[in-house]
This record gives structure tokens, C-alpha cells and sequence, in this order.
């Protein structure tokens, strides 16, 4: 995964200028930026798994932008490859929706293509003829897992490609020789997006350059093809990146932006804009080895500890946006057994903390109280808008009400949206209520939870 492709947009996008702090002007519900069916869904699956399977794999350490001594074909031959158990890593953490690397910045194509001569078609796997795709996306299906796909337009080593997408090593300079990496593109996209149903996200890498600047035309083919498709940072950005490769998003973070070219700001992709007109919420994305992408031999005391990951857990799910956890197949084509193992920690742990709440409710309007079925430590609430009528919360307050009698602050915050996760100090309590002080329109309250997490 390449740091630069995410965090040194193409030159062509607009900045943007608004504040993504809370602003304290009002409007009216009408004008409120409310989110599409897939959007929503989307939000509500709340953890994703990425995986960042290459050539690089059998080559660790080589640097695409080297542009020789590439990792070669010949050495590409997962002989235990098992997507199903990917899935069952996947089920195990609790994502509801995956993402396979189909094509990275070495170039290497993963499915069967003739588009050029650097693939699983010029591999020994399979005798040539594996498609890690159809594997990847038949498993994703049997499991119940919604399948995405990331394949980089703006790099491509075996093509000699770089950031924004320009031939010659990103510095361009032959037009003719720029249609045709345009058109093998718009190919190798098209053949993505047609044969393998339909998907639930398009990932991009750095976005991609537009047509108008020597790109491929995507948007034509997105909507004949995957026009429900969620899409991270493509040309018709559905989601938006928040800014790190960390797992967390700032605090407020709103899922609203001024517009779609939410990118240049670092402010607005952690946080958002509440006035913002757009709905494009944040994705934050991480490896579940500290900063390994791709497989690396003899890293595994970089799996971040179950600490680690409830720690970005609260601070992405808790913060309006959803985790995109990345695996690492080993060169077999497995998921190593200790990472296997951190997934399951990890999916057991959020289980262990959310699955059962001493009491929730729902409700609409500034003031939401929930009785508890007796007095009894709570330390962690959960609020979610119904978001399809917009973000309506713009400042709140926790209360409970103690045994001795008295309400009395236990917690406040800012933002809601989906899901907001607050802790505070365990207190014994009798009831808890959420009042809302600032509010752009009448809230709705999806669910308002009281838990007791040890």
C-alpha cells in the first residue's frame, strides 16, 4: 500500500475551504445532505476486510517504482491458496464486507486477462489458468460477505506508470502512448466490473486521472456496470478517505462534505463538514500488521494487539465511519495462523464489550431517557441517528440519574450520524437520558444503549 497514492492527490482536484468544525448557524431539515440506499447499507456493515494479496509477495521489499527486476510470473504459485478461508477470518472479526487487491502498482494482473503478458495467465498456478477474482468473489458470496475490488489506475510498474496515472514514469509527454495505457484501463476495468456480478465497493488507489487530463472515461463504465457500487476515492467518490493509514478518524467527523472532491483538505477528510451539501462518509483503513500491506517474511510481532485494534475500533465504527482491516496471505495463499488468530480475538472482544446492552431505546425529539431494569454500573453508551434524514445532532449531553437522586453529566459530544461510542466513568445509575442542545433538525434516534463494559 502506497502511502503517496492516497495522500498526494491528483494536482486537477479543487480544495476545499469550509471549516469541518461545528458551525453554529441553523438551517432547515429540507437542506440537510441525507444518504443513497447503498450508502446507508454501506454504514451499517460497519467493519470491512481488506486483502493486499501480490506478486510482491514472493519478492518482499521490491519497490515498484524501481521499474526493473521485476517480481516474475514464474514465481507466483500459491500452491495452498484458500479464499474461503480468508472468508472465514473475515466472518470471524465480524466484516460484512471484503475488498481484494486485484491489480497493485507492480502491475500484476490477478484474474484471466490478455491484456498484457504479467499475470496469473503467465503463472505455473493452476497451470495458467487460476482467477484469484472469481475465487475471491465465489467465497465472499458463500460466506455472506459482500465483495469489493481495488485496482489501481494511477500505477503500474510492469507498464512503467506512476502517480496520477501518466506514462513514462508519471512524467508523460507521448500522447499516442498514453491512449493506449488509457484504453488498457478502461479495459481491464470493464473486464473487473462485468464478470464477476455485482459488488458492493470499487476501491481506488489515489483516485484517478480524468479524462479531460489524458485518463480513462470510468464513469461510462461504473454506471453500465456497477452503478450500486460503494466507491473509495474513484471518479465518483461514494465514501472518502479520512487522511491516515492509522484505522482512526478525528473526533467530531461528520458524514457530510462541501463536495466530492473532499481531498486536498486535511481537516475536512478527518472530519468532515456538518453544512456540508455532499454525503460521503469515512473509510479508515489499516494494516493489521503495523504499517505491512503486503506479507512480509518473519513480521508477526507487528500484529497489533487486540488493545490496538478496539482502540481503532472506538475511534472509526465509534466515529461515525466504518474499519477496513487489510489481511496478509502468506506466499501458500493463507492467512498466517497467528493473524487468523488476531481476527478472532478481535471479533470476539467486540462481541464480548457490545453484544449485550443492559437496556436500549429509540425515540424522536431533544430529549431520549432510557430506565434501567435496575440500579447498576454504566460506563459506555451508543447512539445512532436514523441517518436517513440527515445528521441532525450537532451538540449533546449523557445524564444519569444516581441512586441518591439527581441527574447528574456523565459525557458530551458533538457529532452522531451512524454510530457514535462513548465511555465515561463507571457510575451506578438508574436511568440515563440523552439531551440534545444543538440540533439542525428534529432528531431521530435509531437506538440509544446503555452498557456496562469491563
Amino acid at each position: 500500500m502506497l502511502t503517496l497514492n492516497r495522500r498526494n492527490f491528483l494536482a486537477s482536484t479543487a480544495a476545499l475551504t469550509s471549516s469541518a468544525m461545528l458551525s453554529p448557524s441553523s438551517f432547515a431539515q429540507n437542506s440537510l445532505a441525507t444518504p443513497s440506499k447503498s450508502q446507508q447499507q454501506w454504514q451499517d456493515m460497519e467493519l470491512g476486510m481488506f486483502f493486499h494479496f501480490d506478486a510482491i509477495v514472493y519478492k518482499p521489499g521490491w519497490n515498484f517504482r524501481t521499474w526493473k527486476d521485476h517480481p516474475q510470473p514464474e514465481d507466483y504459485n500459491p500452491k495452498k491458496l484458500d479464499t474461503d478461508q480468508w472468508m472465514e477470518a473475515a466472518q470471524a472479526m465480524g466484516a460484512k464486507y471484503a475488498v481484494l487487491v486485484a491489480k497493485h502498482c507492480s502491475g500484476f494482473l490477478q484474474w484471466q486477462s490478455d491484456l498484457y503478458p504479467y499475470g496469473v495467465k503467465q503463472s505455473p498456478w493452476r497451470n495458467g489458468k487460476g482467477d484469484l477474482v472469481k475465487d475471491f468473489v465465489e467465497s465472499c458470496r458463500k460466506y455472506n460477505i459482500k465483495p469489493g475490488i481495488y485496482a489501481s489506475v494511477t500505477a503500474n510498474g510492469y507498464l512503467e506508470i506512476d502517480n496520477p496515472g501518466l506514462i513514462n514514469r508519471g512524467k508523460g509527454g507521448d500522447p499516442e502512448k498514453q491512449k493506449q495505457y488509457t484504453k488498457t484501463c478502461e479495459q481491464m476495468l470493464t473486464e473487473l466490473w462485468s464478470r464477476y456480478g455485482d459488488l458492493f465497493e470499487i476501491w481506488f488507489d489515489g483516485g484517478a486521472l480524468p479524462p479531460e487530463k489524458g485518463g480513462p472515461d470510468l464513469i461510462s463504465i461504473y454506471q453500465k456496470y456497477q452503478p450500486n457500487a460503494i466507491v473509495f476515492q474513484g471518479p465518483v467518490s461514494s465514501i472518502r478517505w479520512v487522511g491516515n493509514e492509522n484505522g482512526v478518524a478525528g473526533y467530531p467527523c461528520w458524514a457530510t462534505v462541501p463536495n466530492r472532491d473532499a481531498s486536498n483538505d486535511q481537516k475536512v477528510m478527518s472530519h468532515g463538514d456538518p453544512n456540508g451539501k455532499l454525503w460521503m462518509p469515512g473509510e479508515c483503513d489499516v494494516p493489521v500488521r503495523n504499517h505491512d500491506w503486503f506479507w512480509k517474511p518473519n513480521h508477526a510481532d507487528r500484529l497489533y494487539s487486540v488493545e490496538d485494534l478496539m482502540n481503532m475500533y472506538y475511534k472509526s465504527v465509534g466515529r461515525n465511519c466504518n474499519l477496513l482491516l487489510n489481511a496478509n496471505p502468506n506466499p501458500d495463499g493463507l492467512i498466517p495462523d497467528a493473524d487468523f488468530q488476531r481476527y478472532v480475538e478481535f471479533g470476539k472482544e467486540i462481541q464480548k464489550r457490545f453484544s449485550k446492552p443492559i437496556a436500549q431505546t429509540n425515540g424522536i425529539g431533544n430529549q431520549i431517557e432510557l430506565t434501567l431494569p435496575t440500579p447498576q454500573t454504566v460506563n459506555h453508551v451508543i447512539i445512532m441517528e436514523d441517518i436517513s434524514q440527515g445528521e441532525k445532532i450537532r451538540a449533546y449531553e449523557i445524564e444519569g440519574l444516581s441512586t441518591e437522586g439527581g441527574w447528574r453529566k456523565l459525557g458530551d459530544g458533538i457529532s452522531v450520524g451512524h454510530k457514535r461510542i462513548q465511555q465515561f466513568d463507571p457510575t451506578v445509575i438508574s436511568k440515563i437520558r440523552l439531551r440534545i442542545t444543538k440540533s439542525a433538525a428534529n432528531p431521530q434516534i435509531r437506538k440509544f444503549s446503555a452498557l456496562n463494559v469491563s
